[in-house]
């Protein structure tokens, strides 16, 4: 269960990236605000490697590494489509549309991960998806 603390940090840490990113674009546009951010991942990633030993250059030429550079291009691709959303739109509404992400990458992984689809998971994903249009919906 030492799962269930990191995605709780994940969580808070990265509740309070679309409040800043919205604020932050209000003048620096949003490819400039995510190159300035991924240097400060890249300096602490960075010093978590080091600190760990865990930056084994080996890593980076395996064979599951394919893995990792593709997914690098969807994140890249994702983060800055969020950030320029967020120089955009509103928050409220970005943010909800955005977590629909949780129910594809739950699909894919229930599809091609062959993970089990019960009826409590089923109903959860149908669940996360009413609430997603339900939190984004008209501002009227």
């Amino acid at each position: 269960m030492e799962y269930l603390l990191w995605v709780i940090v994940a969580l808070l840490a990265y509740s309070v990236v679309a409040p800043l990113t919205s604020i932050a674009t209000r003048d620096i546009p949003a490819a400039v605000g995510l190159f300035f951010a991924t240097i400060v991942f890249l300096v602490i990633t960075t010093g978590v490697l080091v600190l760990t030993g865990t930056g084994e250059p080996a890593t980076v030429i395996s064979q599951d590494a394919v893995y990792i550079y593709v997914g690098g291009f969807f994140l890249t691709v994702g983060i800055l489509a969020y950030a320029s959303a967020l120089e955009a739109g509103p928050v409220s509404v970005v943010v909800p549309i955005f977590g629909m992400f949780i129910v594809g990458s739950s699909v894919i992984g229930i599809v091609f991960l062959e993970e089990t689809l019960s009826v409590t998971r089923g109903a959860g994903i149908v669940c996360a998806i009413v609430a997603i249009y339900f939190s984004a919906g008209d501002e009227r």
